[in-house]
Order: C-alpha cells, then sequence, then structure tokens
C-alpha cells in the first residue's frame, strides 16, 4: 500500500483509541520516552486499567510536539530484536499521550496543568545535561531556560493552587542518564526555591508532600529507522510520521517504598520494572556486565577483524571469549543472587547479538581508557582479591586495549577515539621497544587508573606476557598460550 493511499493517523481514522484522564506530566518527547516510559504506562492501562493520560511538555525551543498533536498523540512502537534465542517482532499502538504543551510558545498553558486534580506523577529525560541549575532563571522571567527551574515554577504554582494540600504533592521519578538523578534534581529544586526567596512552608512541601525517586533505564531505541522506512510504513494500515523502534528487553529500576509499589502497581503486569529500597546494586550490575563487556570485547574484537557486536557474538573465537568472560570472570564478583545474574547476562548476549541493531564496535571504542577503569577494572581488582590470582579474560582484554592504543594492527590503522592527551601518551610511550618499560609506564599513569596499578600483585608481568603472545603468536594463538601459563 502506497503512503499516499493510507489513512493518516489519529483518534478519528483509528477507533478504540482511548481519552485518558491526565496522570503523568511528561518532560520530553524524544524516542526514548515514548518507547519505555509511555510504553510502561500503556501496559499499566491495558493490562490494569490504570487510566494514566500524559501530556508532553516540549523541554526545548526546537521540539517536536507539534508533530505528536498532529497525530493526536498516536504512534507505533516496534520492539525487534532476540528473546530467548529466537527473532521477534512486536508491534504497538501507544494511544496514552492525550495533550502535548510547548512552554514556549504558551507558559500560562503550561503552569496551569499544575491546577489538574489528576495528576500524580512527573517523568523526565532532558539528557543528561539537563538536569542543571542556571543562576540566570527567575521565577518571573519565563520560560525559564533550565528544566529544573520550570519544574520549580510549575509545583510553586501547584503548591499556591492548592493552598499547600499535603495531598496534592507529585511523585517525581527523573530518568536522565545520572547516578542519583532524583536526589540531584531535587537539591537543584530547593536551590530554586532559596534564590527565589519563596516560602520556608513550600520547601517544606517538597520535601514532605513531594516524593522523588532515583532510577536506572535500560532500553536500547534506536528510534525512527529512516534507512528502513517503507519496510516498516507496509506493515501498517495508515501513515505514521512518529514510529520508533527499540530492542524488546526492559528494565527500569526505581527506588521507592511499599508507598510507591502501590501507586505504581508494576509488579502486577509482566514487565521488568523493580521498585527496589536501593538500585546501587542494579547500577553496577549493568556497569560490570552490560557495559563492561562492551568495553573489553572492543579491542579484541577489532583487532580480530569483527565490526560489530553481533559478529564478535557470532564467532567462535571472540563470542566465547566475551561469553566466558562474563560468566567465569565478572559474575563471580558480584554481591547479588546467582539466578538473577545469569538470566540478566544471557539477556545481555541475546541484546549483543540483536539483528535489528547494527552497533559498531569503532562507535563503541570512544573513551575506551575512562571506560576500562570504570567498568571493567573493578571487576578485575574484584577477582584477583576473591581468588589471590588474575581473571585471565579481563587480564587480557587489557592487554589488548594497550595494544590497540598503539594505533595501527598488521597494517592497518584502528579506530582510536579519545582525547589528544591520552591518545599523545600513548604515542609517546609506545615508542620504547621494551615491552616492560611500556606496561610500567602505563600502569602507572594515575590519570588514567586513580592509582598506581604497578601496586597490583602480577598485573604487569601478565601484561607483559600477554603482550610478547600477541605480537608473536597472534590473537587466537597467543590467548591459548596466555591462558595456559596464566591459569
Amino acid at each position: 500500500m502506497s503512503n499516499h493511499s493510507k489513512i493518516p493517523l489519529n483518534r478519528e481514522t483509528i477507533e478504540n483509541t482511548s481519552q485518558y484522564p491526565i496522570k503523568v506530566l511528561q518532560f520530553g518527547e524524544g524516542n526514548f520516552l515514548r518507547a519505555f516510559v509511555d510504553f510502561a504506562f500503556y501496559q499499566l492501562n491495558r493490562d490494569l486499567n490504570f487510566n494514566a493520560g500524559v501530556v508532553v511538555i516540549q523541554p526545548l525551543p526546537g521540539g517536536m510536539v507539534d508533530r505528536i498533536e498532529k497525530q493526536d498523540g498516536l504512534y507505533t512502537l516496534f520492539l525487534n530484536g532476540i528473546k530467548n534465542g529466537q527473532k521477534i517482532q512486536d508491534i504497538y499502538l501507544i494511544d496514552n499521550i492525550v495533550k502535548c504543551v510547548n512552554p514556549y510558545q504558551d507558559f500560562n498553558a503550561y503552569l496551569e496543568l499544575a491546577t489538574l486534580e489528576s495528576l500524580e506523577f512527573v517523568i523526565s529525560n532532558t539528557t543528561e545535561a539537563g538536569i542543571e541549575f542556571v543562576e540566570i532563571d527567575t521565577l518571573l522571567n519565563t520560560p525559564q531556560k533550565s528544566f529544573p527551574a520550570k519544574l520549580t515554577a510549575f509545583l510553586y504554582k501547584r503548591y499556591n493552587h492548592f493552598k499547600g494540600d499535603s495531598s496534592k504533592g507529585l511523585t517525581v521519578i527523573p530518568c536522565e542518564l545520572i547516578n542519583n538523578n532524583a536526589d540531584t534534581l531535587k537539591s537543584i529544586l530547593i536551590q530554586y526555591s532559596q534564590l527565589w526567596h519563596l516560602e520556608t512552608e513550600f520547601e517544606d512541601w517538597l520535601n514532605q508532600a513531594c516524593s522523588f525517586h532515583n532510577t536506572l533505564v535500560d532500553r536500547i531505541v534506536p528510534g525512527y529507522p529512516k534507512d528502513h522506512i517503507e519496510e516498516y510504513n507496509n506493515q501498517l494500515i495508515y501513515q505514521d510520521d512518529l514510529l520508533v523502534t527499540a530492542e524488546p528487553f526492559f528494565l527500569w529500576i526505581i527506588e521507592g517504598d511499599e508507598k510507591l509499589k502501590a501507586k505504581l502497581p508494576f509488579h502486577k503486569i509482566d514487565l521488568d520494572v523493580k521498585i527496589v529500597a536501593d538500585m546501587q546494586p542494579y547500577r553496577t550490575r549493568k556497569v560490570r556486565i552490560l557495559n563492561g563487556a562492551h568495553t573489553a570485547m572492543v579491542p579484541l574484537s577489532i583487532m580480530y577483524g569483527n565490526e560489530t557486536v553481533r559478529e564478535t557474538l557470532e564467532n567462535d573465537f571472540t563470542g566465547m571469549f566475551v561469553s566466558k568472560l562474563i560468566f567465569d570472570e565478572i559474575n563471580p564478583t558480584l554481591h547479588m543472587d546467582k539466578d538473577e545474574l545469569f538470566q540478566f547476562s544471557n539477556e545481555v548476549l541475546d541484546r549483543f547479538r540483536n539483528p535489528f541493531i547494527k552497533h559498531l564496535l569503532s562507535d563503541i571504542a570512544l573513551n575506551s581508557i575512562s571506560k576500562f577503569k570504570v567498568r571493567v577494572l573493578p571487576s578485575m581488582l574484584e577477582y584477583l582479591k576473591n581468588n589471590q590470582k588474575l581473571p585471565v579474560y579481563l587480564t587480557f582484554s587489557m592487554a589488548c586495549l594497550i595494544r590497540f592504543y598503539k594505533g595501527d594492527w598488521q597494517g592497518k590503522m584502528l579506530p582510536i577515539k579519545d582525547t589528544p592527551d591520552i591518545v599523545n601518551f600513548f604515542v609517546e610511550t609506545w615508542k620504547s621497544e621494551n615491552l616492560s618499560q611500556i606496561v610500567t609506564t602505563l600502569l602507572g599513569n594515575i590519570d588514567f587508573w586513580e592509582s598506581d596499578l604497578n601496586q597490583v600483585v602480577g598485573l604487569k608481568d601478565a601484561l607483559v606476557l600477554a603482550l610478547q603472545e600477541i605480537e608473536t603468536n597472534g590473537l587466537v594463538a597467543g590467548f591459548t598460550n596466555f591462558n595456559k601459563q596464566l591459569a
């Protein structure tokens, strides 16, 4: 069916779409929120009659709420990927966005939302840079530049409208990718309250009537599939200019208590939303397993000749390497339920194999030194502490990282993407022909690792051995020999 002959997507042409009361104020209209948060509330509405409508607030002057309004908030979500080894594609028509507001065009319409009796939740994803304090923002100069300033003005309007009624506080759940996102956001709201000389009673209302919940979000959302749009549109009877693609995997960790579970009964539906007292173990799990495996695989896999994460997993040698690295060396260092770790790790490998996502290793190579320090090194040191010996796969991956930053391999330039000072340090260090001296210099760079890694028992000698094997025998035979000698 050609696009010209398709019906437009709106609530008149598509029957049986619901008009829900507004319960959710959402800062952000991008692909991630629509494929993650709006999908989650859609599931609550569908499975539990949660009856929650979303009003979308455009967070920046340039945005897309006009396009969302044109389709009456409707859009299609395609979930594409691998689940339990099987290729799947699920299609949903998401219908819970009921209103959009652009505060840059009509700030009063934005503030009026604060008077809604039905409003319960505030959700945001304004990027990591969005949760910031901008000192020039005032209560009267509208719209304020920063998201926290706009939210302070909104909550102050609600506080005044309902005369400080403690039952009218809101549940604030930010999704920005910074640790302790809600704590950070709340502290900035308090800053604005004090900067603007608002009543201390308002600050009390923020602290006591409103609740703020740190989160961890995890779902890969490629977004609008512009290179394959005809293929997607051919599966629809209507023309959708806002369709979005995502992987099936979904994980939302929210810090909260039984009160929050009662407000958000995700535990009653089949969606992996965990409301927990402390999200940090889950954050550590994601950083060490998902992000750590990504970072550890890149130098080895690129030098081996792979281009994507999927190729890495499907190759016998590199696939085995990544799997052993996760299950044998990273997982034992994490203090969590072993069955949960096993399930999460298998889901990670399914995600890595997703044929719908072309995840280039060269893209993941960005800033590999700082990533290795945060994502991989802690697993190495914890393994050594627990076992009194170095982990074979993680140590070899560090040797590959050092070799990768030399800049070339078997006559080809490698895609190093890092800061000039880090790149130049490696250039200078690799001018030496003495591997022991090279490794000593690199391990001793406290700017890289925040400590002198020459003090880690056996690490220098193991890396020198691995590098000798890589140079002499290549990656596969070199690793086999290294494994025998280190085991």
